[in-house]
């Protein structure tokens, strides 16, 4: 008896473990509620107005079959629109440039950029969600081997205006010239034009490009990793809270990869956790 006494009393406390377990589970798909503010910092006019960048095709497309906008970071704005419980107005660019000159005008509330000094003066970023790296096209036959032999005297670099990586390169090369395009897909149509000798991307759309033409070649390597974040105009201070926690989870739920994964980016990187201040 005491022994069946025992066996019940196990059996009971595993079950209790295991409900609890299932309790801990459940409340961590919970979604955070939005704190007080964040709904009116985030959404203003009542609909959250996101910008979409075509410019980047790994986080955004245009649907082949009806033009609309698909890729994670549509998913990401239509699941914070959910979230905050208000409609959804996709704002859409052709490079990153034109979306950080709309905020000028306040034409956006949310924006899906890439991490940069000079954006940060004027608008809040959360951490990364996505990161990708950015490279070199050169012609096939091209004497540059090397990231390293692009910055010399005489080199000719196609690149979007006001991309993370003009940017970038705008700081870090010394001898190399910028050939500013208006979009990242125009820059490659210059450099071929134009006969230049580089064109900078990232490097997915400048890989699929090259498997499409014989004449050119992708470099190994990388002079960047771009950081890919969510951010808000400065001074929506609980909005900004929020987006940083709402990023975290959808790193963390797997809700990132899976929409990378749907619009055919599934090589592109889910960035990690981010570190806790």
């Amino acid at each position: 008896m005491d022994k069946l006494h025992h066996c019940i009393l196990k059996a009971g406390r595993t079950a209790a473990l295991l409900l609890a377990g299932l309790l801990l589970s459940s409340c961590a798909t919970v979604p955070t509620a939005p704190p007080p503010g964040a709904r009116s910092d985030l959404a203003p006019t009542g609909k959250l107005r996101a910008a979409i960048n075509f410019g980047n095709p790994v986080l955004a497309q245009k649907d082949p079959a009806t033009g609309e906008p698909r890729g994670v970071s549509v998913d990401m704005a239509r699941e914070l629109g959910r979230r905050l419980g208000v409609p959804v107005e996709l704002v859409t660019f052709d490079a990153a440039g034109k979306v950080f000159a709309a905020l000028k005008t306040g034409g956006w509330d949310i924006a899906f950029l890439a991490i940069d000094p000079a954006r940060a003066t004027e608008i809040a970023f959360t951490a990364p969600y996505v990161v990708i790296e950015a490279t070199y096209m050169v012609p096939k036959d091209s004497p540059l081997r090397t990231i390293e032999d692009v910055d010399r005297d005489g080199v000719r670099v196609a690149v979007g205006n006001r991309s993370a990586y003009d940017l970038y390169l705008t700081r870090t090369l010394k001898r190399a010239q910028l050939v500013r395009v208006p979009t990242s897909a125009g820059a490659i149509d210059v450099f071929l034009k134009d006969k230049l000798e580089a064109a900078a991307g990232v490097k997915q759309p400048l890989l699929q490009f090259a498997k499409t033409n014989p004449n050119v070649r992708v470099m190994d390597g990388r002079f960047m990793v771009i950081e890919q974040a969510m951010g808000t105009p400065k001074g929506r201070e609980a909005g900004a809270r929020y987006l940083r926690e709402f990023v975290e989870e959808m790193k963390a739920s797997g809700f990132v990869a899976r929409g990378l994964e749907r619009s055919g980016q599934g090589d592109a990187t889910v960035a990690p956790k981010a570190p806790v201040k």
